[in-house]
């Protein structure tokens, strides 16, 4: 049987574990990025025991334990430093990835030539028997399957439903990451987070260890653009934290460099797949990180992808997609409903649960077996 041809439009975490798993099962992949050449602004993702176990069955295992950090506990404080609880996450636990050391990962994964950048989709066209998608740089790909990773401002969504505004949630976030070695009296595997009405601070290793990830939330008065990227201040940071526990205003004080984004998502979309054309990650289910899931829910969905459509012949896709939404939106309706539920409780002071088992038990391979 030929193989079926895949065009992945985004080269994120999404697309590009989309990429690894669908050449896993067989399928001609290439990857199509509007940047110049692959990166992700320094910040750190959190991996839950479902994402790291089946980016594992893609033999990414050894890299995975080389750079990725167990989070061994979670400690919640007050403002003014006072342990509310302490959580063991156990030796299943979440992992800390610093985001660039993912891409590259992934991106090793994937032979040369299979990535190309410095592609801006600007059309995209279906007939019966393929897709084909156009660039502004004048390039043209065909394919059986074109998957759409191109994030929460994604140019294919509105091939497949009526475009919609992202949600603005009313709050904004500085992130970034320091050396571990700037704060020496940390334990080098614990997370911690400061909860206080309105704002909240959170950090945990990344890099094996060697950097710590952290992250700011805070409210904001007008909506500003979805961006990982804008240039923030760290001083600004610091003062939004004055006179909280001393081990924060450590933290704070060595912080060089930040940056921010404004909090918004999506509303569940009523379908993901049009034809051809399926959405991925982000411009399927964007979703606030009051979770910790955009990532490794865009990490099933390419799995879920990769096992539904194995094996399937090219007339046999818009089917295989028709599978592959029945089995991830309801999911994912579910934890972007409960992301902004849990900002809603962070803003009041509430205390968060452990999470539920909905992502901590879970095998988004096994159950996309089961729906073949």
């Amino acid at each position: 049987m030929t193989s079926v041809r895949v065009v992945v439009v985004g080269a994120g975490i999404g697309g590009l574990t989309a990429a690894v798993a669908l050449r896993s099962v067989g399928a001609q992949v290439e990857v199509f990025e509007q940047a110049a050449e692959l990166g992700e602004v320094g910040a750190g993702v959190a991996l839950i025991p479902s994402s790291l176990r089946v980016l594992g069955r893609l033999g990414l295992e050894p890299e995975l334990s080389r750079l990725a950090a167990p989070v061994d506990k979670l400690w919640v404080r007050g403002p003014e430093g006072t342990i509310l609880r302490q959580q063991d996450m156990g030796p299943r636990g979440t992992a800390g990835m610093y985001r660039p050391d993912l891409v590259e990962i992934l991106a090793a994964a994937l032979p040369d030539g299979v990535v190309h950048s410095g592609h801006r989709c600007t059309g995209f066209g279906q007939d019966e028997h393929s897709a084909h998608v156009s660039f502004d740089n004048g390039a043209h790909a065909s394919a059986d399957l074109v998957v759409a990773a191109d994030g929460i401002h994604s140019v294919l969504q509105r091939h497949v439903v009526q475009p919609q505004p992202p949600v603005f949630s009313g709050r904004i976030a500085y992130r970034g990451v320091l050396p571990a070695a700037k704060i020496p009296g940390w334990p080098r595997y614990d997370g911690c987070m400061w909860n206080s009405p309105g704002k909240n601070f959170l950090t945990f290793p990344v890099h094996a260890g060697e950097l710590r990830n952290f992250v700011g939330f805070l409210p904001a008065d007008t909506a500003m653009r979805e961006s990982w990227s804008a240039p923030g201040t760290p001083a600004a940071l610091a003062a939004e934290f004055a006179d909280w526990d001393p081990k924060l205003s450590e933290l704070l004080a060595q912080i060089e460099t930040t940056f921010r984004w404004g909090l918004y998502d999506h509303d569940p979309l009523p379908r993901w797949s049009r034809g051809r054309l399926t959405l991925l990650g982000d411009a399927a289910h964007a979703m606030l990180p009051h979770m910790g899931q955009g990532a490794n829910q865009a990490i099933e969905d390419a799995i879920a992808l990769a096992t539904l459509t194995r094996d399937i012949p090219a007339a046999g896709i818009p089917e295989a997609l028709t599978r592959y939404e029945q089995l991830r939106r309801p999911r994912t309706t579910l934890i972007q409903q409960g992301s902004r539920t849990n900002g809603q409780r962070l803003d009041t002071g509430e205390r968060l649960d452990t999470p539920p088992p909905i992502l901590t038990d879970y095998d988004i391979q096994a159950e996309a077996e089961a729906l073949r």
